[in-house]
């Protein structure tokens, strides 16, 4: 409807010269002739009727016109969803792209904004430039937020908080110095984290009774069982119990093959040993045999050298003196 205002106030102006209206009029004439029923001639998909003028006069279904304004000329253009700024409105006979309000960067319609020019902060789908009580502008979000706790960053608000102060941890909107029972602290998302508790399957069957290092040749020995682990706990949560158990066990004794051979040669073996210890024995004995005698011998000579001494003496004592040697000159 606008451009067809538009269209008319510049015929007139142009008709104020006869000929030039004249020239005009056979001009708007040739032109309206050429649009009618014109769909494939248009530059633009979404486009079902157009002008060099106007760009596109019509829009195919689904699409919405939009008019984008070049210095004093407008042209239209078909879309299939409106830009920034504007808001599509429906109706029987087409689709439109209407401005926001002037405060408004994006609107749901004329009466809901979305998003806030600068200087001005979004409530409840309007555009203000002071927030009511109880709520204090944000101009990083340009909405009215609510005053938040001491101990939060960022909230929903009075009583939920999104973002804890440095060294507080979040659960359920509220923040905590330390966490409640059954959750832990999570120093990367500084929140409480639920405790994740070990947990472990079924014990397994004992095994055969073993001992280790051999197969054979034993009487005692050892069973062994495990379990698996289903679920690692957290830094927190309860540590895993034990994933095996051994206990001793009792097995008929099982000769290992060849063992009649092993043992006549542990027989051999030993009585060679016995035999060496009686050998070593009896010469030990009889060197000690031999130092008795040589000490005996020794011991013999010693009394007969002993005895012959005492004899000699006793007779060089009883000799007779001689006549000659009692007479005195």
């Amino acid at each position: 409807m606008q451009l067809q205002l538009i269209s008319f106030v510049l015929i007139i102006l142009h008709c104020m010269d006869y000929t030039g209206c004249q020239q005009h009029s056979s001009s708007r004439h040739r032109q309206n002739k050429q649009i009618s029923g014109v769909s494939s001639g248009c530059q633009q998909g979404g486009c079902l009727t157009c002008s060099d003028y106007n760009g596109c006069l019509s829009c195919k279904p689904r699409f919405f016109m939009h008019l984008e304004r070049i210095g004093m000329k407008q042209i239209g253009v078909c879309m299939t969803s409106c830009p920034p700024g504007f808001y599509d409105t429906r109706s029987p006979e087409r689709n439109t792209c209407t401005k926001c309000r002037s405060e408004c960067d994006s609107c749901f319609n004329k009466n809901f904004c979305t998003h806030c020019r600068a200087g001005f902060y979004l409530h409840l789908g309007k555009c203000q430039e002071n927030c009511p009580e109880g709520l204090v502008r944000s101009d990083t979000q340009r909405e009215c937020v609510p005053r938040c706790p001491a101990e939060c960053e960022a909230c929903v608000n009075s009583e939920t908080c999104t973002w804890c102060r440095p060294g507080l941890y979040q659960l359920s909107g509220r923040c905590h110095h330390v966490c409640p029972e059954d959750y832990e602290p999570n120093d990367i998302l500084m929140e409480c984290t639920p405790q994740v508790h070990c947990e472990v399957g079924e014990w397994s069957e004992w095994s055969p009774c073993s001992r280790p290092g051999k197969t054979c040749g034993f009487k005692r020995g050892q069973e062994t069982r495990t379990r698996q682990l289903l679920q690692s706990p957290s830094p927190f949560g309860n540590p895993c119990p034990g994933m095996s158990e051994t206990k001793q066990c009792l097995v008929k004794n099982r000769k290992c093959p060849g063992g009649r051979r092993k043992n006549e040669q542990r027989g051999r073996k030993n009585r060679n040993n016995r035999k060496d210890k009686e050998n070593q024995e009896g010469r030990r004995e009889r060197k000690r045999e031999r130092e008795r005698e040589r000490d005996t011998g020794e011991r013999e000579d010693s009394d007969n050298r002993n005895k012959t001494e005492h004899r000699h003496r006793r007779g060089h004592d009883t000799d007779p003196v001689s006549p000659e040697d009692g007479l005195v000159q």
